[in-house]
């Protein structure tokens, strides 16, 4: 039999709902103030508590927020003659299951209620099983033979000091691998440095990374270290090192060679002692063709090159990852971790993942927010993300999309080892005519390789985005309905595509 924790100050009202509970076969447990349904709650086992916004000392929001801190509290529905925006969205902020109105509909409340306690047994069974702690989703997760294979690489290469460069697809956990490869070596007790290279711009980007002189600038009013020398006996993580400037790359490749760097406006150079791991998702070998990426730098990065694979390459690893970073974000942000069901799991492991495991944190991260508390259903993940245009279908794993110039070689092309596997083929089925219309726009992206599959469905989705902005004359909302988007997501879309968002699409 279902518990539930009623808590009123109303004498009648109280007795008057506990008849009708009882009489729909819960087990009621009653309480007059928040406090007092404070000091009965550890004795307790409710799969749901209702409770009035009004009581007496703390009110029922102040309840609430002392009984959300629990990891194990129960959904909780909120009682209130005074149905403003202000308490609304405050119970809601709080955790609050749901909200119901007085005076009220006994079946719709009923309805509520049930709801409510479904969502309870639910949250029991899965805190009964154990959950997921924050602490264990900081790592690399996944038991799948292509991260069995990524684990030996780090294993073997984390105790040198060799330099180290990470490729994959956007998304792909290189961060990761790299603090790994840090905690692993004999340089753990020292910095861990992290410089995004795309993050910083151009004209700042050598000031930073090498640091300056007094003097040699305006505003160079005291001499300032560089971020790698200020990693001394540490680990540097350049990330995005693709889209390096040519203009630091001479200066960077002195750092490889000599284990020196030149201050901006220093007579003499510095030593530094950094061990230096680069990442970047950019075809190497087609940015040195093109001059855009030095050549001696490419040969002195890649010692030894470490391949991450894409998400769709290990989808067996979707229900672990999912569920360690479910618990990552539930600690971040504070809140209960509600857990995942097994539909939901599978829902999951159904999907492309084209931006990998970075979309993946990202949709679990929204579900999150709007999580009531109980464990999160496939229902909850259709209702917060867009999925159609990476939806496979059945059983289908998707076509390969890797930055590998090569895919399914055991080596890449400048012949350094790849430690990732290839994926298995299969692409949804399309109508002959749309594929004969998209033909020329697809071909000539995948005859140059790299990340064809990103750029065709970006391709695509700038187009469907920005022809809707035209259908709806720049109104964003009729835009996003059009969609089926939300308007911020339409907003995200238009910023990734370059379709400024002040801007009036005619």
């Amino acid at each position: 039999m279902a518990q539930i924790l009623l808590v009123d100050d109303d004498p009648l009202l109280l007795e008057g709902f506990e008849q009708l509970l009882q009489d729909e076969g819960y087990e009621v447990v009653t309480a007059a103030s928040g406090t007092e349904a404070l000091d009965r709650l550890p004795g307790l086992h409710p799969q749901c508590i209702v409770m009035d916004v009004r009581l007496p000392g703390m009110d029922g929001l102040s309840t609430l927020k002392a009984m959300r801190s629990s990891p194990s509290c129960p959904p909780v529905l909120i009682m209130t003659a005074y149905g403003t925006t202000d308490t609304a969205i405050e119970a809601m902020k709080l955790g609050a299951f749901d909200y119901i109105l007085k005076p009220f509909e006994i079946p719709k409340v009923l309805a509520l209620i049930a709801r409510a306690v479904e969502a309870g047994e639910r949250q029991k069974a899965h805190d009964s099983q154990g959950g997921e702690t924050g602490e264990e989703s900081v790592c690399l997760v996944g038991s799948s033979a292509p991260m069995q294979k990524l684990y030996k690489a780090i294993g073997r290469v984390a105790p040198t000091d060799v330099q180290v460069l990470l490729r994959g697809e956007s998304g792909t956990g290189k961060e990761l691998v790299a603090r790994s490869l840090w905690k692993y070596s004999p340089r753990a007790d020292r910095p861990f440095v992290v410089i995004n290279c795309v993050a910083i711009p151009d004209s700042l980007l050598e000031s930073e990374l090498f640091g300056y002189e007094r003097g040699s600038f305006t505003g160079a009013d005291q001499a300032r270290p560089g971020r790698i020398e200020q990693a001394a006996g540490g680990t540097v993580f350049l990330d995005e090192i693709g889209d390096m400037p040519l203009s630091v790359q001479a200066k960077f490749l002195r750092l490889l060679q000599e284990r020196q760097i030149e201050r901006i406006g220093a007579p003499n150079p510095v030593p530094v002692d950094v061990r230096i791991i680069a990442a970047t998702d950019v075809d190497l070998e087609k940015a040195v063709q093109e001059g855009r990426f030095r050549e001696d730098l490419y040969y002195r990065l890649k010692v030894v090159t470490l391949w991450l694979p894409p998400l769709r390459n290990r989808l067996d690893d979707i229900p672990e990852l999912a569920q360690a970073l479910l618990a990552r974000h539930a600690a971040h942000i504070g809140v209960h971790n509600p857990g995942i069901e097994k539909d939901a799991l599978g829902y999951l492991a159904s999907q492309i993942w084209p931006g990998n495991v970075r979309e993946l944190s990202n949709v679990l991260q929204k579900v999150l927010v709007f999580s009531d508390g109980s464990p999160i259903r496939r229902s909850d993940l259709l209702r917060v993300q867009d999925f159609d245009r990476h939806a496979i279908g059945g059983d289908a794993a998707p076509a390969e999309g890797s930055t590998n110039p090569n895919p399914g070689n055991s080596q890449s092309p400048a012949g350094e080892t790849r430690l990732d596997s290839a994926g298995a083929s299969g692409e949804p089925e399309a109508s002959p005519d749309a594929d004969r219309i998209l033909e020329p726009l697809i071909d000539p992206l995948l005859r140059e390789g790299g990340s064809a599959f990103d750029r065709c469905m970006d391709l695509m989705g700038r187009a469907v985005v920005k022809r809707a902005l035209e259908m709806a004359d720049g109104n964003r909302s009729r835009a996003a309905r059009m969609l089926g988007l939300s308007r911020p997501t339409l907003l995200a879309r238009m910023e990734r595509y370059g379709l400024r968002v002040e801007t009036r699409i005619r």
